[in-house]
């Protein structure tokens, strides 16, 4: 984000109104003699009469005000419907707004507003309309996608200019629900970062409005709403926004752009809304494609069946080379293995099914483990760690998030012999010698060279362990 001027600057306190006439017109900061008519197309939202937000304010009501508070100002309407302002003595004391937006977390900047926000369509400006002589006027440049900092993937997502000004479009359609805007560009269509940059951070924004609330999307792709259209209706009763392709002008009451979002994966219930957790995230996603198991009682459950391993095959990079040998190890040991992978053509409904039916799910580190988000409570995640010194980001992005949702989590960093990378490199090569020191290269020399180019093969012997460890889990 870059602050072009941003300026604390102040709103008029009115106490008393009566029949003070608002309009869509452009406002010039002048609140006496404003006009204009409000404007709303067929089988859409109700315009919002805004004479009904001003309350009407006995002589009596008036009387007590006065005695309460003694600095004022009053604003009388005359039957010319123009408002005249008296002021009372003593100071008047004019309440500091809040800077429109925050830009002290790391990972994301979220700008929200109050009062009269206009949006208009297909373009990159969202407008809160002040009067033309407050203070020094606000102007923030925004990326409403969260990996606040990631160049690479900031590079697809439409950079928003939110402002406060005195000069804005009319509206054409008012609404009398928040508006969210965010993007779905970025990294959407990884399965993990459609979770934990989107999906996650939705739930976090949007979940505390009960489905009052609209979308206003960028960087649309038709694909992705369609496929993830269940989680968006159970969090807004409207129909998603195509922000770039629309012609309106929306004016909302209140507009929050961005996505509030904590650490990878992850729900702060001291920083969130209703102290939501990440056990509350995964309970919502249950509901949404209607997975039968909350919880695994282990002593119900397995009593009269065999317990249920999912494998996660990879079908490219970190794959199983051994499939068959892993799954006739755990049928040794009284799984009952089903096998599968979920990529982003696969249905998302009913994949849910197949991990929400299982008691184990077991893969390398990779987006197809996003899918724990399904598991029932109680469930066991094993993650496979590749060669390279990749646990802290195991640990990271699945690691924590696993203890986070209720589930056991179980953590198998593969040895040299195990990895594909001993069959590419001599046995002295720094990638098996000495792997941290791709590291201090940067991530993209990590990605090469231990995540784009590396398959496992499993020590089946090794691993029988981790499988037990699994169905000790269950026994607890």
């Amino acid at each position: 984000m870059r602050v072009v001027n941003a300026l604390s600057s102040f709103r008029l306190a009115l106490v008393f109104c009566r029949s003070l006439p608002l309009g869509d017109d452009v406002v010039t900061g002048d609140i006496s003699g404003i006009t204009g008519s409000h404007s709303a197309h067929s089988g859409e939202e109700d315009a919002l009469n805004s004479q009904a937000l001003v309350p009407h304010v006995t002589e009596r009501e008036k009387d007590e005000s006065f005695q309460r508070e003694e600095n004022a100002i009053v604003v009388e309407s005359t039957p010319k419907e123009e408002a005249s302002i008296h002021e009372v003595t003593g100071t008047i004391q004019i309440p500091e707004r809040k800077p429109l937006c925050d830009v002290s977390d790391q990972r994301v900047d979220v700008c929200e507003m109050y009062g009269d926000v206009r949006i208009p369509g297909n373009s990159s400006s969202v407008i809160f309309m002040e009067p033309s002589n407050a203070a020094p006027k606000e102007l923030w440049q925004v990326h409403p996608y969260p990996r606040k900092g990631d160049e690479a993937c900031l590079a697809g997502v439409r950079e928003l200019t939110v402002k406060a000004s005195s000069e804005a479009p009319q509206c054409t359609f008012r609404h009398d629900v928040p508006a969210i805007v965010f993007s779905v560009g970025g990294y959407t269509g990884n399965l993990f970062h459609d979770f934990t940059d989107l999906l996650v951070p939705l739930f976090l924004t949007a979940r505390q409005f009960d489905g009052e609330v609209r979308f206003m999307v960028t960087d649309f792709k038709r694909w992705w709403i369609a496929k993830y259209l269940p989680v968006l209706q159970r969090l807004s009763k409207y129909p998603v926004i195509d922000h770039d392709r629309d012609e309106e002008v929306h004016c909302f009451k209140q507009v929050i752009v961005g996505l509030r979002a904590h650490k990878e994966f992850h729900i702060d219930p001291a920083r969130a809304p209703n102290g939501y957790t990440m056990i509350d995230f995964t309970k919502f996603m249950r509901r949404v494609f209607s997975v039968g198991r909350e919880t695994l009682n282990c002593i119900e459950d397995l009593s009269a069946r065999k317990p249920r391993l999912l494998i996660i095959a990879r079908k490219r990079s970190r794959a199983f080379t051994n499939v068959d040998e892993i799954v006739a190890a755990a049928e040794e040991l009284g799984y009952e293995v089903v096998v599968g992978e979920a990529d982003a053509g696969t249905n998302l409904a009913r994949f849910a099914q197949i991990v929400n039916s299982c008691d184990v799910m077991m893969g390398v580190h990779g987006a197809g483990l996003t899918n724990f988000v399904f598991l029932p409570l109680n469930a066991t995640v094993i993650q496979i760690v590749p060669w390279g010194g990749l646990e802290w980001i195991a640990v990271l992005d699945f690691g924590n998030p696993a203890k986070e949702m209720g589930l056991n989590y179980v953590q198998y960093s593969i040895s040299i012999e195990e990895s594909t990378l001993s069959e590419q490199y001599p046995r002295d090569h720094p990638a098996l010698t000495d792997p941290m020191s791709f590291h201090k290269r940067g991530f993209h020399v990590v990605r090469s060279t231990f995540m784009a180019n590396q398959n496992v093969k499993l020590d089946v012997s090794r691993f029988r362990d981790v499988l037990w460890k699994a169905l000790e889990h269950m026994m607890q």
